[in-house]
């Protein structure tokens, strides 16, 4: 007979997808799954994120980054060109990319930056475009949108055999969603032109995050589709390249006290965002919902202050050499 193991998986087709539970046994009896459980699609997703973000100091910490940082690392940008060649890889609507823009502007006036863009999502190219029409300080300044996936945009420079190299690269807390980590990060840092630079922003190892990546991934449903990436796994695939980088450290937090709130409707987006699953707090088993609000509630998770619950969301910022 097999050893008990720690967690069953329990495997079922629904209607159009077949998703895997985890599920721990607590009492050493049979768990039955509930078919409901389900990854976010896109839009979903889109929206848990931004519950995350109108809760949490994410944008304050990299404004922190940008200030304190950035100036420094652009600095030396383009080494004397009249035109600074800049790559967002998964940039979202934008916001962060047009921060960065101006801190280049301001360290490089009446330089010309071409400014291109890899964004899937065809809303969040949408409100980029928005954003950039509304902006009036943004001269000398081109935009080029690749609607497609980082993987989509290699093999396409593949197959045009055109290698267009990039004084900075920046991939922002987008390589959770990237099926092959280390591939991503090599070719990125091929498409450096001399003296260029790859910033990638990913959850801290000191995030409550890592922990309960780590500590406490029995407590959470495999219908999250994303990695589990953390700065050292990260690091570890630069050593490997053998590439110079340099790593920065900022605190941030999550106020996820809603999560524990019976029905509060931010809450259960917290929690969907959390855990990557469609109404997470009303499709999951009552004992794997109880083992994650217990894990979320641990020190090395998250901390109280002011009878609130914020969670730890530290991020590492890694500035790459070409």
């Amino acid at each position: 007979m097999d050893p008990a193991p720690e967690a069953k998986r329990n495997k079922f087709p629904s209607m159009n997808f077949e998703a895997e539970i985890l599920t721990a046994p607590h009492d050493n009896s049979e768990l039955y799954v509930i078919p409901s459980m389900r990854s976010l699609t896109a839009e979903e997703y889109a929206e848990a994120f931004k519950s995350f973000l109108d809760h949490s100091t994410e944008h304050q910490c990299m404004d922190e980054f940008n200030k304190e940082e950035m100036p420094n690392i652009v600095a030396g940008l383009g080494n004397g060109k009249s035109t600074i060649n800049v790559l967002g890889v998964g940039s979202g609507t934008g916001e962060q990319d047009l921060k960065m823009i101006r801190i280049m502007q301001a360290a490089h006036p009446g330089v010309l930056i071409d400014n291109e863009i890899i964004e899937p999502n065809p809303q969040h190219v949408a409100a980029y475009k928005e954003l950039v029409n509304q902006a009036p300080d943004l001269q000398n300044v081109s935009f080029l949108w690749h609607q497609l996936t980082s993987l989509e945009y290699e093999q396409q420079v593949k197959e045009k055999g055109a290698h267009k190299k990039f004084d900075f690269i920046h991939m922002i807390q987008m390589l959770y969603r990237v099926e092959d980590i280390p591939n991503a990060i090599k070719f990125f840092h091929s498409c450096l032109d001399h003296h260029g630079k790859l910033l990638i922003i990913i959850l801290s190892d000191s995030s409550g995050w890592a922990s309960l990546w780590k500590k406490y991934r029995h407590c959470l449903p495999s219908t999250d589709s994303g990695h589990y990436i953390t700065s050292n796994g990260i690091t570890d695939v630069l050593k490997r390249l053998g590439v110079e980088y340099q790593v920065y450290e900022f605190p941030s937090g999550w106020d996820i006290t809603e999560c524990f709130i019976e029905g509060d409707p931010v809450g259960g987006r917290m929690m969907d965002f959390l855990t990557g699953t469609k109404n997470f707090l009303a499709t999951a088993p009552p004992g794997l919902r109880r083992q994650l609000q217990e894990a979320l509630r641990q020190p090395e998770c998250s901390s109280k202050k002011d009878g609130r619950i914020i969670f730890s969301n530290n991020l590492s910022m890694i500035v790459v050499e070409s």
